[in-house]
């Protein structure tokens, strides 16, 4: 389909869909149905998955043209499940699954949660301890994750875990989708130095989990993580945002908030130079979209995620000194569980929060190792576990 035709087809569903359902007197789950069913929830997906097979760039148009018209999103309070999950679904799973789990991830009738990361486990994924057993038409899980982001909220999970130890440790994997209401799942939170406990570890013990609720062939599981791992990169760096909005949008009103004399000519030149940085930020998001739209994701989506999370910090570091001694007043340390990620509500806040920014989703160090490797065609790191079984690599 043409460019001009594409451009045509998308504002005609979206017209008729705020036509057919009013965002201000339909409810929020049948509005996002409504828009699965017209294939606007992932414009890029096949038909009957919630997409139209169109270019992947038409997405933040609807989005805008929605959002204009105030219709609601469930980006916020499911992450995970559209960044992650819905992509992993299309490209790994059966149709059975994908027309069984994409329509209510979309609604938010089912959250989504990803288990990869463990205590010995993180940075080094492949190196997971996760047990699953095969045990006739199911696989008992037993071991722990930990990070996991609205683990608490989820309704489903993806998990990574070891199926076979004596093969190599990135062979010997297989990928499965849990309940995470099922016997033997257990969550418990993780309180952040911002009193959030949006993170969790859960435990797994004698977890049954069906074999058609697989997703990977046996053993084929890192590939399937790297589907999942890519898109998490690109999620987090996240949609192309309007210029000057985001983080520097804060860093913008704290200056503006401040009185003339405060504002210095050093001061001025920090702010401009960080609203230069964000717009390359933003220039990044754009690349990474336009790549991932031919395919799956490459090393855009971890060049923006370096950057977004490194200047991230240093804007609202930036905010926090130009508040001065306000800077150091926070709303309550008190625990919370919140219901959709990254909430944040005044810059001491989003201050702290920002410092997971070079964590999650594989640390900026993890990033400029990729980079290094597959975009600047740096060596490697030496790899002492090449060819040896899993079961036979020495551990701390």
């Amino acid at each position: 389909m043409a460019p001009d035709d594409e451009q045509h087809e998308v504002e005609e569903r979206v017209g008729k869909l705020l036509a057919e359902f009013p965002p201000s007197h339909t409810p929020e789950v049948t509005f996002l149905g409504a828009q699965f069913d017209a294939g606007l929830a992932f414009v890029h997906f096949p038909e009957g998955c919630g997409g139209l097979g169109l270019s992947r760039a038409r997405q933040p148009v609807i989005s805008s043209a929605l959002r204009r018209a105030g219709a609601p999103s469930g980006a916020g309070r499911n992450p995970i499940g559209y960044g992650m999950a819905a992509p992993t679904i299309l490209t790994m799973g059966s149709e059975t699954q994908r027309r069984r789990y994409l329509r209510p991830l979309f609604t938010c009738e089912e959250v989504w949660c990803q288990l990869f990361s463990e205590p010995g486990a993180g940075s080094d994924v492949a190196s997971l301890a996760t047990r699953a057993v095969r045990d006739g038409d199911e696989w008992v899980i037993n071991g722990q994750k930990v990070w996991t982001t609205l683990a608490h909220t989820a309704t489903f999970g993806m998990v990574l875990a070891r199926s076979d130890p004596d093969a190599e440790k990135h062979q010997g994997l297989t990928y499965f989708v849990v309940d995470m209401h099922a016997p033997g799942v257990e969550v418990r939170p993780l309180r952040q130095m911002t009193g959030d406990a949006e993170f969790n570890e859960v435990y797994f013990t004698d977890v049954r989990v069906a074999d058609t609720d697989r997703l990977s062939e046996v053993g084929e599981g890192w590939r399937g993580a790297l589907v999942t791992l890519m898109n998490e990169r690109v999620s987090i760096a996240g949609t192309p945002p309007p210029r000057g909005s985001g983080p520097i949008a804060s860093a913008t009103a704290v200056w503006a908030d401040l009185p003339e004399s405060a504002r210095t000519p050093v001061l001025r030149d920090r702010l401009v130079r960080l609203w230069a940085e964000a717009e390359v930020q933003r220039l990044t998001r754009m690349r990474a979209t336009e790549a991932a739209a031919l395919g799956t994701p490459g090393p855009e989506g971890s060049l923006g995620k370096l950057a977004g999370a490194e200047t991230n910090k240093r804007i609202y570091e930036f905010c926090v000194e130009l508040l001065g001694a306000e800077g150091m007043l926070y709303d309550s340390y008190r625990m919370r569980r919140p219901t959709g990620a990254n909430e944040v509500a005044i810059p001491a806040r989003a201050f702290l929060r920002s410092r997971a920014n070079s964590i999650e989703g594989g640390s900026s160090e993890v990033m400029r190792n990729i980079i290094g490797e597959r975009v600047l065609g740096l060596p490697g790191d030496i790899r002492v576990d090449k060819g040896v079984p899993w079961s036979e690599v020495r551990r701390n």
